[in-house]
């Protein structure tokens, strides 16, 4: 039997990234997965083909999990096209160029807290009510290392990952004796899409690439000496997500290749 067998999870960020690998394994441990992108269709078809080639069951939506209505919508599709939700993993998030405080674009810095704090925020929303209809859930949130590490050029994205913390340890307490369990993740250096778009001599898809950005990547992530693959964090969101983890939650948990230990 698989470890999700007869649940229903919901992936945000599910056309690329950490949430591509976290759909792809729940649906391999036995889930059915509505993966959710904000605006790349084709890279949520990629996926849901992936899953279904392999055997899985798998749909897809679009939604800009900033703006209520997607949030409600994404959630609402789920609960029509699987009858239920269990498993919420909360991994749309976006970035911007590196800029010190007071260079940061006031526009932007507002986008970042937008997609990355207030998007999880509307989607444990609409998600929590049908869960508690249900019986319960779990719910996780993928914060980053950087929200307790500071690293010069990140305010916005340390920002609104250091809210999720706050909000993933409010919500479990708020839920704790009603069946729903929220914890975040905090990952360290990911070689995802996210990071491919940052660096601009970036060319090997899976690969980080010999250039002044994979250097100073490198020195923060020394502890192991190497960047995190979307699968490893996918592993941890699994295990979060499964009745194996039945008495945590609150828990901010660091998959980040001893960044935090340093």
């Amino acid at each position: 039997m698989g470890r999700l067998d007869g649940k229903v999870a919901l992936v945000t960020g599910g056309g690329s990234g950490i949430g591509r690998a976290a759909a792809l394994l729940f649906a391999r441990e036995g889930a059915r997965v509505l993966a959710a992108s904000g605006r790349n269709e084709a890279a949520a078809r990629a996926t849901v083909a992936e899953i279904a080639a392999a055997g899985g069951t798998a749909a897809y939506a679009l939604g800009d999990v900033a703006r209520a209505a997607d949030a409600q919508r994404l959630v609402a599709t789920t609960i029509e096209t699987f009858g239920r939700l269990d498993v919420l993993l909360n991994s749309a998030g976006i970035t911007i160029p590196g800029s010190l405080v007071h260079e940061v674009d006031e526009a932007a810095w507002q986008q970042v807290l937008s997609v990355d704090l207030t998007g999880t925020f509307l989607m444990m929303k609409y998600s929590i009510p049908p869960m508690l209809d249900g019986g319960g859930g779990s719910i996780v949130n993928v914060s980053s290392a950087l929200a307790l590490a500071g690293v010069p050029g990140c305010a916005a994205y340390a920002a609104a990952k250091a809210g999720l913390i706050g909000l993933t340890r409010t919500a479990a307490i708020e839920y704790a004796q009603r069946g729903i369990r929220v914890n975040v993740l905090l990952p360290g250096f990911v070689w995802t899409p996210m990071h491919r778009v940052a660096d601009p001599a970036a060319g090997n898809p899976t690969h980080p690439p010999t250039s002044d950005y994979h250097g100073f990547i490198a020195s923060q992530v020394e502890p192991m000496g190497r960047w995190g693959t979307a699968e490893e964090i996918a592993q941890t969101a699994l295990f979060l997500a499964a009745d194996e983890s039945s008495f945590v939650t609150g828990s901010s948990l660091a998959v980040d290749g001893g960044l935090l230990a340093r």
